[in-house]
């Protein structure tokens, strides 16, 4: 995912080597991973929602082999098992794709956090300590009027919390399955 992005930063310490405009080349690698994250958190969600589709249509060709077994429906009970046992697999896929896709965005999401601390690192020392000081309190004055500093990145805490939130849901629906698959539901 951040092949361009290292790609990036090589140039950009080419640049800074012949005096060129290194922050700026910084800043759009930033924006990119930026956007790379968020693309990343779609797919996700993605991934999630397909395996929530794969667990209701097992759970519907598990009730429709039980139905067929009352009405002794043979042949709709053996596809009704195949049926189920093919969802079954396309769950394990998922759920491990899921996982996979989770762990590379927790790594990507610390890469990014890195970069944008060497973005932060490099324009303060371009800038140096006064003109610091006069941006930090143009920031203070926008906050107090409403407006929001891109440094306090608000995308990204909902793109967590929308992570987590999706993580506890899977973990809910696994349990209740769990537990209706015990109780003969």
């Amino acid at each position: 995912m951040f092949e361009r992005l290292r790609e990036a930063l090589d140039v950009m310490l080419d640049t800074t080597a012949s005096g060129g405009d290194a922050a700026g080349l910084m800043h759009d690698a930033v924006v990119e991973a930026r956007v790379s994250l968020d693309e990343m958190g779609e797919q996700i969600a993605r991934t999630a929602q397909r395996l929530e589709r794969e667990r209701e249509q097992s759970r519907d060709a598990e009730r429709r082999g039980k139905l067929a077994e009352g009405i002794e429906d043979w042949e709709t009970v053996e596809i009704a098992k195949r049926f189920a046992a093919k969802h079954s697999e396309h769950i394990s896929v998922l759920e491990r794709k899921l996982e996979a896709q989770r762990a590379e965005a927790e790594l990507a999401q610390k890469e990014f956090s890195q970069m944008r601390e060497q973005l932060k690192q490099m324009r303060q020392k371009t800038m140096g300590a006064d003109a610091t000081a006069r941006v930090e309190a143009a920031w203070r004055d926008i906050e107090r009027a409403g407006g929001v500093r891109p440094d306090r990145d608000l995308e990204q805490d909902l793109l967590r919390s929308q992570l987590d939130a999706a993580t506890k849901e899977a973990m809910a629906d696994e349990q209740l399955r769990q537990l209706k698959k015990k109780m003969g539901r």
